[in-house]
């Protein structure tokens, strides 16, 4: 059951906000002095304070208000406490609200005011505790993958990340093709190398080839190798990158960029381990596991006749997709953090910047952007200006997602603090604007 916890030394005060709260089925629990109001917080489990700033007769300085509300914020970190207090010791309540209390409510209060704002913060309560929750879940649910599996230093915190990493790991001991997807610069050469790390032939070599960047003459030659005089340069005979990989793994990216005939002989090679070298009719053998890595729709690709739906279907044996960083929100500040090296640090208006940003570039862009901001902010302090982001309008869709702390009071003041009208606005839930208020530290 919803409760709250009443810290007045006047049982007056006590028992007419008992009754208050009692109307909105809340449960209220009262202690008469700081200290028995702080053991109720030790033994019961409490969704709000309310608190006043005075418990000695003839006393207005609001000083044990002051050392109370201090002690709960040491105890109970995210624990919302209203202030009960007097035009005498206002000055006192405002600072205590620049330092993390959720409101403050003059005496004599207004019921209908009071009553909102802890209904308001107990939805809010409820909230942080399922954000909590969640953290800790994908906390642990990060450890154990880390106790569990190589990941190469992989710096992520989001739940979609941290599915994609599990299934990568779990298909890494078979010894079946994995093609890996999602858009560029979101990091698939990562996942192919904790594919790599995991797997059965982790102690033999990883080769990378970027199917894209390659000459469409000279894909062959690169997979494949060449005898010499195969081709105009080919003064030598040279392996290719499946003899290079031999006893290890081969990750082949931008697939679908192999021109049919290479896709051709890639298929023979996935379907028996043999293959010829460029110019020369000896037919070798290689024990190679293949992962592939693309963004492209390949199965367009099937339909236009540029890629063979056969070899399709033999790479494509187990998907992993990775998300585009868009979706992944919560590995952005992570990924920030890690890309710094502590060279600067970031302030608020920069990491709100970060997260507002739609990264289309995806990974690459925003290892980018921090690189160039560190070099470029002065004192070791990142601003956001100094990361060099396109502006952005607060009615685009991806600031709909995220709203600036600027535009959450706006919808907060046009709405008159309701909030299921302000998440209306925003184009958020309730839940989805309390978390956005919990990080901007803003309260009802």
């Amino acid at each position: 059951m919803r409760t709250v916890l009443i810290i007045d030394d006047n049982p007056a005060v006590g028992e007419a906000l008992s009754l208050a709260l009692s109307l909105r089925d809340i449960r209220a629990l009262v202690a008469h002095t700081p200290e028995e109001g702080l053991a109720v917080l030790g033994r019961e489990t409490v969704d709000v304070v309310i608190q006043d700033m005075n418990f000695t007769a003839d006393t207005t300085s609001g000083e044990e208000g002051i050392a109370l509300f201090r002690e709960i914020r040491g105890r109970h970190t995210d624990l919302p406490v209203i202030l009960l207090t007097a035009w005498t010791h206002l000055e006192s309540a405002v600072e205590l609200v620049k330092a993390g209390a959720a409101d403050y409510l003059a005496k004599p209060w207004d019921d209908a005011k009071l009553l909102q704002t802890v209904e308001n913060l107990l939805e809010l309560s409820e909230s942080t505790r399922e954000v909590t929750r969640a953290r800790i879940e994908r906390r642990k649910r990060r450890e154990a993958l880390q106790s569990r599996y190589d990941l190469a230093g992989l710096v992520f915190a989001s739940e979609g990340m941290g599915r994609t990493i599990e299934l990568a790991c779990q298909v890494a001991k078979s010894d079946v093709p994995v093609l890996v997807t999602g858009p560029n610069g979101a990091g698939k050469e990562r996942i192919a190398a904790i594919v790599h790390a995991n797997s059965a032939v982790k102690r033999g070599p990883f080769i990378a080839v970027n199917c894209g960047a390659l000459p469409g003459e000279l894909i062959e030659a690169e997979l494949f190798g060449a005898d010499a005089g195969a081709y105009t340069g080919a003064n030598k005979a040279r392996e290719g990158r499946f003899e290079m990989a031999d006893g290890g793994t081969l990750f082949l990216d931008e697939i679908g960029n192999l021109p049919l005939p290479g896709q051709m002989k890639l298929l023979r090679v996935l379907e028996t381990g043999q293959f010829e070298r460029l110019g020369s009719g000896r037919t070798r053998q290689a024990r190679v596991r293949v992962i592939s890595a693309t963004n492209a729709d390949l199965k367009g690709m099937i339909r236009a006749g540029t890629f063979r739906e056969d070899l399709y279907y033999r790479l494509n044996v187990i998907e992993v997709n990775l998300p585009p960083l868009a979706e992944r929100t919560d590995d952005i500040l992570p990924l920030a953090e890690f890309f710094l090296e502590e060279r600067a640090v970031l302030t608020e208006d920069a990491r709100e910047a970060l997260l507002a940003h739609s990264w289309p570039g995806n990974v690459r862009e925003l290892k980018n952007a921090i690189v160039r901001a560190a070099l470029l902010a002065p004192h070791g302090r990142i601003d956001a200006e100094h990361l060099n982001l396109p502006a952005h309008s607060p009615n685009a869709a991806r600031n709909l997602d995220e709203p600036t702390r600027e535009s959450v009071e706006a919808a907060l003041a046009s709405a008159g603090g309701v909030i299921s009208r302000a998440a209306s606005s925003l184009g958020l839930s309730r839940q989805a604007l309390y978390r956005r208020m919990e990080r901007y530290g803003l309260a009802t």
